[in-house]
């Protein structure tokens, strides 16, 4: 008995085997007017809450709002005293989540931070007690001062929305939002955060000072209010249905072929190439941005689309947010740190050089 089955004769013709035919494409339903109007309407009663806890700062508000319609995480880094804590407090507040916050220090430990599992004599069995990372909204006060072994629980948390107690994986509530703030002068007692953490926020808002009109407003504020903590008004407050409309909304925003290629052009360059690459850039970054960033530079022009009130991405979407998306991604020379060249300088030469659509 043969092992190979039988040519077939010259007269014969096989019937040619059936191919399968391609599926079409399904097209990304876009955003409709009156989700447009409903996402302007639920943004525009954020901004309500934050003009009555914070002065000024509207470009961190606008930050805010955006990662949190994005489904980012956003780092703020400041000084001591210019309402880090408030901003944060004051975006939780607006959300009926759940909203938990975390004062980082040195001796933090990954249990303090994502739970354990307790011994019970009654049943004699181990239940589990969840962290406080196990909330819509997490606030990581001070990040920078918590050891090496935390901050990978935080990645954890942070990347793949999930925890690991005792072996067992619990998945984090959503919408999942973490809010970190760090001090840029504090050198004792703090850790600095693995690039690896840094890639892993959306954002990066760096606050400045305010002017002497917006310092005497909060004055105002402050003693019309006549309490130091941020206003916790149950009225105005967003649901979790709303947070998840706006980012359901926000992935349907469309982004043209030109636009997308914008941002790849945009994160090339700082690694060097792109279409007009910059001479003299590998003498001043030593490690360009990773293709994360054009996902986020994409995720975020969809929010900020959707909050201005549009169903497509516009290149002032990402032009308004390059800096925020890519100053923690950009690792800058021992020579530039050592010329006073910042990461943001670097960003001000990579918008000039890419062309715009």
């Amino acid at each position: 008995m043969s092992l190979f089955p039988p040519r077939p004769s010259a007269g014969t013709q096989q019937s040619p085997k059936p191919q399968p035919q391609p599926q079409p494409r399904q097209a990304t339903p876009l955003v409709s007017g009156d989700d447009l109007q409903r996402s302007r309407q639920l943004v525009d009663r954020i901004r309500t809450r934050f003009a009555k806890n914070l002065v000024g700062q509207e470009g961190l508000r606008e930050a805010m709002i955006a990662t949190l319609v994005a489904s980012g995480h956003i780092l703020i880094e400041s000084v001591p005293g210019l309402a880090k804590t408030t901003a944060a407090q004051t975006l939780a507040t607006s959300v009926s989540g759940s909203f938990k916050r975390v004062q980082c220090t040195p001796d933090l430990m990954p249990s303090d931070l994502v739970g354990t599992q307790v011994y019970d004599f009654s049943n004699q069995r181990f239940s589990t007690q969840l962290g406080p990372i196990h909330a819509n909204l997490v606030l990581l006060d001070e990040i920078n001062r918590s050891n090496a072994k935390t901050q990978s629980a935080m990645l954890e948390a942070m990347a793949e929305g999930a925890t690991t107690i005792g072996g067992q994986r619990i998945a984090l509530p959503q919408p999942f939002m973490v809010i970190a703030t760090q001090n840029p002068i504090e050198e004792e007692g703090t850790y600095n955060l693995p690039e690896a953490q840094m890639d892993r926020f959306m954002l990066k808002a760096v606050m400045t000072y305010p002017d002497k009109d917006q310092e005497t407003r909060m004055l105002q504020l402050l003693t019309s209010r006549g309490t130091d903590m941020p206003l916790a008004d149950e009225q105005g407050r967003l649901t979790i249905a709303d947070v998840e409309f706006l980012r359901r909304s926000a992935r349907r925003v469309h982004v043209a072929e030109p636009i997308m290629q914008y941002a790849v052009d945009l994160v090339a360059t700082s690694r060097g190439s792109g279409p007009k690459p910059i001479q003299g850039l590998s003498s001043k970054v030593r490690l360009g941005a990773s293709p994360r960033a054009s996902i986020a530079l994409i995720r975020i022009g969809q929010a900020q689309a959707l909050i201005s009130g549009r169903d497509f991405v516009v290149p002032e979407d990402l032009k308004g947010f390059a800096h925020q998306v890519l100053r923690h991604r950009i690792l800058l020379t021992f020579e530039a740190m050592a010329d006073g060249i910042s990461s943001d300088d670097i960003i001000d030469t990579i918008l000039e050089t890419v062309p715009v659509p």
